[in-house]
């Protein structure tokens, strides 16, 4: 797999949008390394072996937090020291952080029974400030300031919401500090909830997953087959950056990581093949952001989705099939184009041919089927994710350059639980929010003023759902900011009819798609760094090759037939319906690059919309516009000299 570069390295580590950890060196880093692989296989352990949830939960962040303070920076010195490595105060962090984890353990029952009976001793509230605190700066660390600050805001609101004017609709009785840390610490609705649950569980295993596909071969074998697969055509430079996209967000489960790990390969093939530095980012960001849009994995939110429906992973997957392949059906078509625009080229690349790529290394795949293999079969995503983990590193021994010995297995585990170290902070972090949004009834509360303002008109509710997804989108991680909108923005969608399934899987598009969308966009400011283009217009031209994914999620919130977009319902009417969807994603292209007068631009547009309806007169309504847009731009061609 390509090396980040320094540069690249201080814009994106694995997940989200973290801060670069520490390069530790020397005897220092052999322990981090040789604690994070233990963590690892616990986790590989308890898959099997299970214990009680809260018991659980508090070993994982017991080991993790202490690490997260020795693995990133505090970054309150502008100048970094020479020797990279902790200092007294990250030391004293990690301590602390273990002993008030380790403290609830040493009675697991007696601790429960005081949270649950609010008979907390001073030593508890002690504890659970403590912690409080050091998962402030634990997320400050990895995450930056905005989710902190959104923290302590919701912190504030829980201690003094008595003290709101009267009438207010966000008022309550108030809370002192033991019945905030009874609710935060003591038991499952705070930290311990569900995003840290699934932090323990789904996203350690996947990213344990990750990594030994990573060491095994996979990703240098993904990029090598994707530039082997199109060769000849113009269009194929693109389609082979984002098909490598696809398949390397497989391992890495990271849109701005993907775009950067793929960018320093990928640049200098689009470069020769003709593309402009801006419709270059584009692609790369676009493709990248497919990762956690995509099955298998998916992104993290989208474990959190699984929890909070009660549904199996593999339903969760089921929901976001025939999105993807739309989202990539826009991406393609969209490409298509531009290679006509641009005048591009093919490019000869120095790489085997596809058929014998995959005769030698094909079974790179059979992990990535075996996981939905298994879960078909009434495994869980937990044993299933393990048993092609095992799978992966069985199969390594294939490949002499990549065979995973000793070393390269112990570098793996411990890769795989450094990786989850951010998404950690986040999840345990997010549960202050999640906790004061229930102790205190806010969630329903906010969600109720979203559909008054509304006037309980469901368009102008998920438009205004969207917006505030986004904008929330462009301040915190997309974990974080799904979560916060689930819980208020989901009640505010299911209120008005919309199935919990269309609510949740709406907030995770649009969450997603904060990291493409202006004027902050993650994943085009990352692809702009790295092919020197403008970084607004490389944002605009990710915005237009993902256009789709903005507005099919709209068709599966505002439609009846919208559901068979996320698999549910007859299989005829999933068929017709992707179809019809498909189309529309070709008007959609056609308006934004396809045509080059505004009047057949206007009406694609309108066409695409009409079909997004997907009810039976709007379809007519929208394929008769779109035959009257192709009209006139074949007459308008047919007017302009060659």
């Amino acid at each position: 797999m390509t090396e980040l570069s320094d540069r690249d390295a201080e814009l994106v580590s694995a997940h989200e949008q973290e801060r670069p950890a520490r390069q530790l060196t020397g005897a220092l880093r052999l322990g981090v390394w040789i604690v994070g692989g233990l963590l690892s296989v616990y986790s590989l352990v308890v898959v099997f072996r299970p214990i009680e949830a809260l018991e659980h939960r508090l070993t994982f962040l017991a080991v993790a937090l202490p690490l997260v303070f020795l693995c990133y920076r505090s970054g309150i010195s502008s100048r970094r020291a020479a020797v990279d490595r902790p200092g007294v105060g990250d030391w004293a962090l990690a301590a602390a952080s273990l002993a008030v984890l380790v403290y609830p353990l040493l009675d697991i029952d007696a601790f429960r029974d005081r949270g649950s009976g609010s008979a907390l001793t001073e030593l508890d509230i002690v504890a659970g400030l403590v912690l409080t605190v050091l998962l402030l700066e634990a997320v400050r660390r990895t995450v930056g300031w905005s989710l902190t600050i959104i923290c302590l805001l919701f912190l504030i609101y829980a201690y003094f919401g008595a003290y709101l004017p009267i009438g207010w609709a966000i008022g309550h009785r108030g809370f002192d500090l033991g019945q905030v840390v009874s609710q935060l610490y003591t038991g499952t609705e705070g930290f311990f909830g569900v995003p840290m649950q699934v932090a323990a569980s789904y996203i350690i295993l996947f990213t344990i997953y990750g990594a030994v596909l990573d060491y095994s071969g996979a990703s240098k074998f993904f990029i090598d087959l994707s530039f082997a697969a199109f060769r000849k055509s113009r269009a194929a430079p693109g389609r082979t950056v984002t098909t490598a996209g696809f398949l390397l967000g497989t391992v890495s489960g990271s849109g701005v990581a993907t775009t950067v790990s793929l960018g320093s390969v990928a640049w200098p093939v689009l470069r020769r093949a003709g593309y402009p530095k801006e419709a270059a980012g584009g692609i790369l960001a676009s493709g990248g952001i497919g990762a956690i849009l995509s099955p298998p994995t998916l992104g993290a939110a989208a474990f959190i989705i699984a929890e909070y429906l009660k549904v199996s992973y593999l339903e969760v997957l089921i929901y976001a099939t025939i999105p993807t392949i739309l989202y990539y059906l826009g991406i393609f078509l969209a490409i298509e184009i531009d290679s006509r625009r641009f005048g591009t080229h093919a490019v000869p690349v120095d790489a085997p041919k596809a058929g014998k790529l995959l005769l030698r290394f094909g079974y790179h795949f059979s992990s990535l089927v075996l996981i939905i293999v298994l879960m078909a079969l009434d495994r869980s995503a937990f044993q299933s994710v393990v048993i092609a983990t095992a799978v992966a590193f069985a199969l390594s021994f294939l490949d002499p350059e990549h065979r995973m010995g000793p070393k390269r297995t112990a570098q793996a585990l411990a890769k795989g639980t450094l990786e989850v170290l951010p998404v950690t902070a986040v999840c345990a972090a997010a549960g202050i929010i999640v906790g004061v949004i229930t102790q205190t009834g806010l969630g329903l509360n906010l969600s109720g003023i979203i559909v008054d303002v509304a006037a309980g008109n469901l368009i102008l509710t998920t438009v205004m759902s969207g917006v505030a997804v986004m904008l929330l989108g462009l301040a915190v991680p997309v974990t974080a900011s799904f979560i916060i909108a689930a819980v208020i923005i989901g009640p505010a969608l299911t209120t008005l009819g919309v199935t919990p399934a269309e609510a949740y899987m709406f907030v995770f598009y649009y969450a997603v798609l904060s990291e493409v969308s202006p004027p902050t966009a993650l994943s085009a400011v990352a692809a702009a760094a790295i092919t020197g283009g403008n970084t607004y217009k490389t944002m605009m031209m990710t915005w237009r090759y993902t256009l789709p994914a903005f507005l099919v999620p709209f068709a599966f919130v505002l439609t009846p037939n919208g559901q068979a977009l996320l698999g549910q319902g007859p299989f005829g009417t999933v068929l017709l319906m992707t179809a019809v969807s498909a189309v529309a994603v070709a008007a959609l292209a056609m308006a934004t690059g396809g045509m080059t007068g505004w009047p057949e631009r206007l009406l694609a547009a309108a066409a695409a919309v009409l079909l997004l309806f997907l009810e039976p007169i709007p379809i007519v309504a929208g394929l008769a516009v779109l035959a009257v847009a192709a009209a006139v731009h074949l007459i308008r061609r047919r007017r302009v000299p060659a």
